[in-house]
């Protein structure tokens, strides 16, 4: 009788993990492949953004508002646009009348999300900054499980360890080379902005992956597009004026404010596809990356110091997300398409995670057939 207890218990411990006998070829998809790749787009983008902040920084330009508002603007001029023309139920008008107040919270969560980040540079130091904003990612999770129903197994939370063991390396990494950068005047109204930052960006990530997995992508961007713009110029107005003004314009300066603006705007319209494709979490771990390309970009551009940590931390961070891909996680909730048209890489990909869950319920099935036949 021990020979099938044991089986069943370890059977039980594979079903708690998310490891099954799963064929390799049911895990390492062509799906799994293209969202390593389209998350490091992603971080490529935010390492643009980064890169072009560090020379505006260096030329005394401190803007932030301002440079939302472009990128807000752009995704009024092209997202709000498209839903001026439909027709029905999703032209911007019916949009407006049922649901303008919940889109006006994610409007406005998300502009103090990137403005309070960029604040706390202002008060606390790069280090606690990288540390800190990893808060994001158990935010995530936890709004996820509760709002968006989202199932996960012990390997997710094993490979969001992992991520943060590399997010380590790379600050590590920082110490050593002794690029701390950043202010300390007062560390604890610092950490405080990054922290409530993280909570803002996982409370809009979440709004973000319920409408685009339930509604459309379009609409989502084209109703950010407008109270982000509204937002951002109302704050743009009542803070950075002066600022504004005394910005010295010329080619260099314009060119900067423009990879910035197309950056964020590359970002925020393509975000979503991923976003559908996987989770708000996954594309949070993925994004973990973007500090070591802006690093291996500061090597060139900045003269920063190599270290070996970096190449480590990028592995370990890589490692970690594919971990969390190759499981995947569940709904406790029926599953709702959105109005948009399906990629037909979609449905390759849902057949992939059908087969997963499929196995999954087999694996169930025996552990019980087992368990009975050891009465």
């Amino acid at each position: 009788m021990e020979g099938p207890e044991e089986e069943r218990q370890c059977g039980k411990c594979r079903v708690a993990c998310g490891l099954y006998n799963y064929n390799l070829r049911d895990v390492f998809t062509w799906r799994l492949l293209k969202t390593i790749v389209m998350g490091q787009v992603l971080s490529l983008l935010i390492c643009g953004t980064a890169v072009s902040c560090q020379y505006l920084a260096d030329a005394g330009v401190e803007t932030p508002m301002l440079q939302s508002f472009l990128n807000y603007a752009m995704l009024l001029i092209v997202y709000t646009t498209i839903l001026c023309t439909r027709q029905g139920d999703r032209n911007i008008i019916q949009i407006l009348k049922t649901k303008w107040w919940k889109y006006l919270v994610m409007g406005l969560v998300d502009v103090e999300a990137n403005y309070t980040v960029v604040k706390a540079y202002q008060f606390t130091t790069l280090t606690s900054i990288q540390l800190l904003d990893c808060f994001v990612i158990p935010v995530l999770m936890l709004l996820s499980w509760f709002f968006l129903k989202t199932r996960y197994r012990l390997v997710h939370f094993l490979a969001v360890v992992v991520c943060l063991v590399g997010v380590g390396a790379m600050v590590g990494a920082d110490i050593l080379a002794g690029r701390d950068q950043g202010s300390s005047s007062d560390v604890v109204l610092g950490d405080g902005l990054v922290l409530l930052s993280a909570v803002l960006y996982a409370v809009s990530n979440v709004c973000q992956e319920y409408t685009v997995k339930n509604l459309s992508r379009i609409e989502f961007l084209g109703m950010m597009g407008l109270f982000g713009t509204l937002i951002s110029g109302i704050q743009l107005a009542a803070l950075e004026i002066r600022a504004v003004a005394a910005i010295k314009w010329d080619f260099k300066i314009s060119m900067l404010f423009a990879v910035y603006a197309l950056c964020m705007y590359a970002l925020y319209s393509f975000m979503p596809v991923v976003v559908k494709m996987t989770s708000a979490t996954a594309v949070n771990l993925s994004l973990l990356t973007a500090d070591l390309f802006s690093l291996f970009c500061g090597i060139f551009l900045f003269h920063y110091t190599f270290s070996t940590l970096y190449i480590i931390s990028f592995v370990v961070i890589t490692v970690g997300f594919i971990m969390f891909n190759a499981v995947p996680t569940y709904s406790a909730l029926p599953e709702s398409g959105s109005s948009e048209d399906e990629d037909p890489s979609d449905g390759i990909a849902e057949g992939s995670s059908s087969r997963l869950l499929s196995a999954e319920r087999d694996t169930e099935r025996t552990e019980t057939v087992t368990a009975v036949a050891a009465l």
